[in-house]
């Protein structure tokens, strides 16, 4: 439930136009309601049955005597007029009802659908701000086609099955109670003894509708799947065919795409069963109405038009409840793409600032960890075991070893990426987490193995996060990059898109525009992750030079496997299984002959 109310919270953005709403839906429910007894007088006519009375009724107006004014108002131009003249304004009045009836009616869905449509992009952006602000460790426990699915999918799920039915959950009810009231206005027998047929109907629509929440929950997380594998599929296309997998690989998604249809038909069966469900037992429940309804015409109790009145009544209700019934249905089905949305707006950040953090402009002396432990997840193997290490300003550090060893981990924790779990990181002899987070990460430039590029032109990926960025400024970063060559040489320059993730440009190139962005940022304090270990020869000594002008003057952090590239540092880190086993200059840990000599020796060899 409580997801569900979180969701119905966003429409205190929307009170106005939810008010307009609920006042045209009461005026349509108003209109019908009058429109039903306003068949009596017409009946009374055409069935010439119509009491007259010649006397107007004695006080004023109300409730009791009603019916005794419309019979001496319609008695008068009878007498007057004659019955076809009294018989058109009978029909001229169930015609304007009707017409005031339809245009509130209107009006009450031209108020909701900016509401519903609004909701819609609400959830939708907190979603996707949401996910920026997520740790990088919870992308590590959960699939991106689930994530895209529930961003998506489950969002539109949530307009279609919930904010959809929104009126009806708001206005059948009101149209049921005024039927209702009316009923028991004119029969109190008769309209207790179709409530008890009705209870019985809702216990039967409400035990179907748990069955099909529990089901569109499923289907849900099978196509959560579906998108993953879908996306899995497209990223890896490369190595598919290269292994001759594309067989395998449909037989995969064959199997799960089945188990989809297999569940979807199943939700579907009930779900579509709610409308000849209601309406069959609404037929069944007239059906004894109208039994019930001859013996009290028989023994004198309605009149035949008032017996009528009672059935276009319960009529009026029927078509309420099959929609409310369908809206119920709907939201049980929504209902599971809301919890599986709220899941997400409900993550732990992980990642928080302080109240009080404090901003930081400048980075002035030294990056210190301090006995720094890391744990990803619930792993009782620590990533990071008690690491202790200083950087000073203006140093370039280098972290080597094998795969697995905890290098880009113990980079990730400077930026925050992941937060510490033992130890303390010290920026000018302060815990990072005692300043402002985007102050922090201000001071960084980031250049990765991968080159992280958007579909987008050339001019916005290097000015990407840089508010007000200059022609002049990009350019002379590219310049500095050894980029502006290859930009200029494509069909628009600085203004021609490079296609999802940079495809349309060599790795290399996608490897400077990074290396722009970086020059462009202007950070004291750079993280090199493996920049030029997936580059060939001539696109490496691009990219180095690049990197070596990127450096000067800058606090350095390089993770590198390829060990040439590092000899030049300050100092190198050689780190192994989570722990720092040597470090010093490349000349110093040569002549200890240790790790770092045997994977040196490695590499030459």
């Amino acid at each position: 439930m409580q997801p569900f109310l979180r969701l119905l919270a966003h429409l205190k953005n929307y009170k106005p136009l939810l008010v307009g709403n609920i006042l045209c839906n009461l005026a349509m429910v108003l209109f019908t309601v009058v429109s039903i007894p306003a068949i009596i007088p017409f009946l009374n006519i055409l069935l010439d049955q119509q009491p007259m009375v010649t006397e107007p009724p004695a006080g004023a107006l109300n409730t009791e005597n009603f019916t005794t004014y419309i019979n001496y108002f319609l008695s008068q131009i009878i007498l007057e007029k004659g019955k076809r003249t009294a018989l058109f304004y009978a029909l001229l009045l169930i015609v304007v009802l009707y017409f005031f009836k339809n245009i509130f009616r209107y009006l009450s869905q031209f108020f909701l659908a900016p509401v519903r449509n609004g909701v819609v992009r609400d959830i939708r952006q907190e979603l996707y701000e949401k996910v920026l602000a997520l740790p990088m460790s919870y992308f590590s426990e959960e699939r991106k086609g689930d994530l895209l699915a529930r961003m998506s999918v489950d969002v539109q799920e949530v307009e279609s099955s919930i904010l959809n039915v929104l009126e009806s959950i708001i206005r059948e009810p009101m149209m049921i109670i005024g039927a209702f009231t009316f009923m028991v206005y004119v029969s109190p027998s008769m309209t207790f003894f179709v409530l008890g047929l009705l209870l019985f109907t809702g216990l039967v629509i409400g035990r179907v509708g748990k069955v099909l929440k529990r089901q569109s929950r499923k289907v849900q997380e099978r196509l959560g799947l579906l998108l993953s594998m879908m996306e899995e599929g497209i990223s890896g296309l490369r190595i598919i065919k290269g292994f001759n997998a594309e067989k395998f690989q449909a037989e995969h998604f064959k199997k799960e795409n089945n188990e989809y249809r297999r569940l979807l038909v199943r939700l579907l069966w009930r779900r579509d069963l709610s409308s000849p469900l209601t309406e069959f037992l609404g037929v069944a429940t007239v059906a004894l109405l109208i039994w019930y309804g001859y013996t009290e015409v028989q023994r004198g109790i309605l009149t035949v038009p008032t017996f009528f009145a009672m059935l276009y009544a319960f009529f009026s209700m029927i078509e309420p409840a099959k929609k409310f019934a369908s809206a119920f249905y709907n939201v049980q089905k929504g209902m599971a793409a809301v919890e599986r949305i709220d899941s997400v707006r409900q993550a732990d950040l992980r990642i928080f600032e302080k109240p009080d953090a404090r901003p930081l402009h400048e980075f002035r002396e030294s990056i210190e960890y301090r006995n720094v432990s890391f744990y990803y997840g619930t792993s009782e193997r620590a990533a990071l075991e008690n690491i202790s290490l200083v950087v000073q300003k203006g140093k370039i550090i280098a972290l080597v070893g094998t795969s697995g060893a905890g290098k880009s981990t113990l980079v990730d924790l400077l930026p925050r990426f992941h937060d510490v779990e033992k130890g303390e990181i010290l920026l000018d002899g302060l815990n990072i987490k005692d300043y402002r987070l985007k102050d922090l990460r201000s001071l960084m430039g980031i250049v990765t193995q991968e080159p992280v590029l958007f579909n987008d032109t050339i001019f916005n990926n290097i000015a990407f996060g840089i508010n007000g960025a200059t022609r002049e400024a990009v350019e002379q970063a590219a310049r500095i990059a050894h980029a502006h060559d290859f930009i200029m040489e494509t069909d628009q320059g600085y203004d021609t898109n490079i296609g999802d993730r940079g495809v349309k440009l060599s790795g290399g190139q996608r490897q400077r525009l990074t290396i722009a962005r970086a020059v462009l940022a202007n950070p004291p304090i750079l993280i090199l992750d493996e920049a030029t270990s997936a580059l060939d020869s001539e696109s490496e000594r691009l990219v180095q030079d690049a990197l070596d002008i990127l450096m000067k003057n800058r606090t350095t952090i390089v993770i590198a496997h390829r060990l040439s590239t590092v000899q030049h540092a300050d100092e190198i880190v050689v780190m192994k299984e989570g722990k720092i086993i040597e470090q010093g200059s490349h000349e110093t840990l040569m002549k200890k002959a240790g790790e770092y000599g045997k994977l040196v020796e490695l590499q030459t060899f």
